[in-house]
């Protein structure tokens, strides 16, 4: 898909967070004061690379057998398409996958919550989206983690997916929630994106065609990158 000199449509209001958000506290500190400097992109911005050649690596689309033993938690299959805004499939896109274990808690150093580790669990997948858009993961249900955004603040059940694109300038980084989520009400970074239907289109559905008897429970959930049903995706 050659997208060099297309121009990318602007997002109607309301359905993208916005980059200051008071209610998400470190967006205050991290929004920027000034209007942003338009830069033109050049032949290296704007395409490629491609990853029908395994520049990306090989595919990781199952969290559950990465380490000597099964992680501890609740099996998921997560799966669903890349399409554009007329709901043609993005076919050859790396899609990234990053979440914390059932306990709340991620494989990092930075992430200090009392919580336990799962040594068989370190929550990072990736696969290339297939002629049809699609993707899929096996994974485990991430748990709630407090995050000190408010007293007693927590952050739903969430997994973070990153999108390339066509070139190095168009990945986009956006989260992806569970159905029937009490701590979606008080989630301020669910609650930034204002148009209520934009919001729900982070929210994935569960599918019991997609889930496996006795073994995990299926939830799809379509990426849009563009247009008037695009997901929201994170701002900066």
């Amino acid at each position: 898909m050659d997208m060099t000199g297309l121009e990318f449509a602007r997002p109607r209001p309301g359905t993208q967070p916005p980059t200051l958000y008071p209610d998400y506290a470190s967006t205050v500190k991290r929004a920027p004061r000034r209007a942003p400097v338009r830069f033109e992109h050049t032949l290296s911005e704007v395409t490629g690379p491609g990853f029908s050649d395994g520049w990306a690596g090989p595919d990781a689309a199952d969290l559950t057998t990465q380490h000597k033993g099964a992680p501890l938690g609740e099996r998921i299959i997560v799966a669903g398409r890349v399409l554009d805004e007329d709901g043609r499939p993005v076919p050859g896109t790396l899609v990234e996958l990053w979440q914390c274990n059932s306990a709340g808690r991620y494989h990092h150093p930075v992430d200090q919550h009392d919580a336990p580790l799962d040594p068989n669990f370190t929550g990072v997948g990736q696969v290339v989206s297939g002629a049809d858009g699609s993707w899929r993961f096996l994974t485990i249900k991430p748990g709630a983690y407090p995050w000190r955004n408010t007293p007693n603040a927590w952050r739903p059940a969430h997994i973070h997916f990153g999108i390339f694109g066509p070139g190095f300038v168009t990945r986009v980084v956006t989260q992806m929630y569970f159905p029937g989520d009490p701590l979606l009400a008080f989630d301020p970074i669910y609650q930034s994106t204002p148009d209520a239907a934009a919001r729900e289109r982070l929210i994935a559905d569960y599918d019991p065609n997609l889930s496996e008897a006795e073994w995990a429970l299926g939830y799809r959930w379509d990426i849009v990158l563009r247009g008037r049903a695009a997901t929201p995706v994170e701002a900066g």
